[in-house]
């Protein structure tokens, strides 16, 4: 039972339009899990190319229970992702919207990220205990987190390589081609790593990271495409200590959830060759909370920092920066470090991250 608003005492139509808001984002929030499981079943691929289709073709040509396809399809319907024809009884993904929710949409696979919000859900309970006991999580604790990450690369990192990201570094492609030595710090899966290993065979490829299933599936892939530059070792960055044995460091969105994000960058400092670079990438946010106001996806990122990224720092007993440390925060540490030149780059088709070549 719904208690009598007093408009004596607050503006009643701002409390209405409230609630109205936030019934919009727990009914958004259902529509973004249900997007994810139309990305891991492959339904929208499958859907982008068929014409309006029964729920029973849709789930014929995916392979899957025709029950539970149509009612995820009434789902999709609802939320306005997929067209329906009642008369027909048929079902579409129009290309407009199959443009962000396919593997290979030329905007970009929205639906990636939507699997953060399922993620979020199932870390609810150990987050509850977290936020009793002040204690944090590892990288274990999170089902599925290296695919989604994997995938989250691959379209924003790996997918730009070579046309947008390495260009930033200005003669890299040449160097690269020549031969140099090449550290990916936080490499997870490997994806770029592995990209660059294959495109110039003439340079030598190391990525380090501490989640050992992560550089089990890179070893693997690494074998698969026979790439004989490239080696891929679990280590814990916390003490990381070579000296002067790279020409570029690369980190893509790895620092920010570090033990110590400072140490880190004055350990890979020390790592480069005179003349080296380093190439990091990580999220583009303030790390002042007024300025990410309209920032894109700024709720989602603070969920994750909180769900996962500052978790994961306070588990290594690290200071648990979180997500939106802040690129002020990045340009300083980099500074700190040593570096006498600081370039940051936010590119037109990414708004989200920032680049940054240190040098």
């Amino acid at each position: 039972m719904t208690a009598a608003l007093n408009p004596e005492t607050f503006d009643t139509a701002e409390a209405e339009a409230f609630a109205s808001r936030c019934g919009d984002m727990i009914d958004a929030g259902a529509a973004a899990v249900m997007m994810a499981i139309g990305h891991r079943t492959g339904l929208f691929n499958i859907m982008a190319t068929l014409p309006p289709s029964s729920s029973e073709t849709i789930a014929r040509e995916a392979g899957l229970a025709e029950r539970y396809v149509r009612e995820w399809l009434a789902v999709m319907v609802v939320s306005r992702v997929v067209a329906y024809d009642p008369r027909q009884v048929a079902y579409h993904l129009p290309e407009e919207h199959a443009a962000s929710l396919t593997r290979d949409g030329v905007l970009g696979n929205l639906a990636v990220y939507a699997q953060n919000i399922s993620l979020l859900g199932q870390m609810q309970e150990r987050l509850l205990t977290c936020f009793k006991t002040g204690e944090g999580l590892s990288y274990q604790d999170y089902p599925c987190f290296h695919q989604i990450m994997s995938e989250d690369s691959g379209q924003t990192v790996t997918a730009q390589l070579f046309d947008t990201v390495l260009p930033l570094v200005e003669g890299i492609t040449q160097r690269l081609e020549s031969g140099i030595d090449v550290l990916d710090a936080g490499c997870a899966r490997g994806s770029a790593l592995l990209a660059m290993a294959a495109r110039f065979p003439n340079s030598r490829f190391v990525g380090y990271d501490l989640c050992a299933d992560a550089i089990e599936f890179a070893n693997r892939q690494a074998l698969v495409a026979r790439l004989r530059n490239i080696s891929f070792e679990t280590r814990d960055l916390s003490d990381y200590d070579e000296r002067g044995r790279f020409d570029l460091i690369t980190s893509f969105d790895a620092v920010h959830d570090q033990k110590d994000p400072q140490q880190l960058i004055l350990s890979l400092h020390r790592a480069l060759k005179p003349g080296g670079v380093y190439l990091m990438q990580d999220i583009g946010g303030s790390a002042h909370l007024e300025n990410n106001m309209d920032f894109p996806m700024a709720t989602l990122l603070y969920a994750i920092s909180c769900a996962h990224c500052t978790p994961v720092s306070l588990g290594q007993g690290g200071l648990g920066l979180g997500t939106m440390w802040g690129w002020e925060t990045a340009e300083a540490m980099l500074r700190s470090a040593g570096f006498t030149r600081v370039d940051r780059h936010v590119l037109p088709h990414d708004p989200m991250n920032v680049w940054f070549v240190a040098s």
